[in-house]
């Protein structure tokens, strides 16, 4: 299935990692703010399609070929469960070898953010997990060369969230960038069974995860709006 056409005025422009994470780390928040569009980095085909890595293996897959194409359906169907939209960009995942620069992906998505004309920008803390960071790293550097016309709100990875300290580590770092995070406050989702059934939808890494594995998913989200924070001083002086 080929990437969704751009809509011309969505709410917002989510940041996935890999073909499953915006689902789970925001897919509440996806499904009460519907026409989002959801980029997801890492969703390229290897040149060696032929390649099995452990993960797609233990996924039931052959081949990244294979893995890329069955994953593409999924995020699509899930996706569309919580009313959101997908774009797929070539970034290798880096169980398929060297990720790409940050500055790469940050001019990806900052194109991708001037052509669709969006006014917030949601994506991932990266918790945990090389991908993530890097994405994370991303988006900032996208944000902050538009903060004045561009909303940031980051959300908690999903299944990483939990892991000691690394939600602590990544607030402080903020902070010594010059950058506040403040909880965003939430009603309860209107309609959980939405994420729930989305989460289903990525069936092949469900199977790896195993029982238990994907837990995280059911508990409460949590989002932060970035400031900076000069911003911020100005506001209270």
């Amino acid at each position: 299935m080929p990437p969704a056409a751009p809509v011309a005025d969505p709410v917002a422009l989510v940041v996935s990692p890999h073909l499953d994470d915006a689902v789970f780390g925001c897919g509440d928040w996806l499904a009460d703010h519907p026409g989002a569009v959801v980029a997801t980095v890492f969703a390229g085909v290897p040149p060696a399609a032929g390649t099995c890595t452990e993960w797609d293996a233990r996924c039931g897959f052959t081949s990244a070929a294979e893995a890329l194409a069955e994953r593409r359906d999924e995020d699509a169907r899930a996706l569309h469960i919580v009313g959101a939209r997908p774009v797929w960009l070539d970034f290798l995942d880096s169980q398929y070898g060297r990720s790409p620069p940050v500055g790469d992906v940050a001019r990806a998505l900052g194109a991708l953010i001037d052509e669709l004309r969006i006014g917030r920008l949601v994506f991932p803390l990266g918790l945990f997990h090389s991908d993530h960071l890097l994405t994370h790293q991303a988006c900032l550097q996208a944000w902050q060369a538009r903060q004045d016309t561009l909303q940031a709100l980051a959300y908690e990875d999903g299944l990483y969230r939990n892991a000691p300290g690394a939600l602590q580590r990544r607030l402080a770092g903020l902070l010594a960038e010059g950058i506040a995070a403040t909880p965003v406050k939430r009603a309860p989702p209107r309609d959980p069974a939405r994420k729930a059934q989305a989460v289903q939808a990525y069936r092949s890494q469900l199977r790896a995860f195993g029982p238990g594995g994907y837990d995280d998913t059911a508990r409460p989200e949590r989002l932060w709006r970035l400031q900076p924070l000069a911003t911020l001083d100005q506001e209270t002086a």
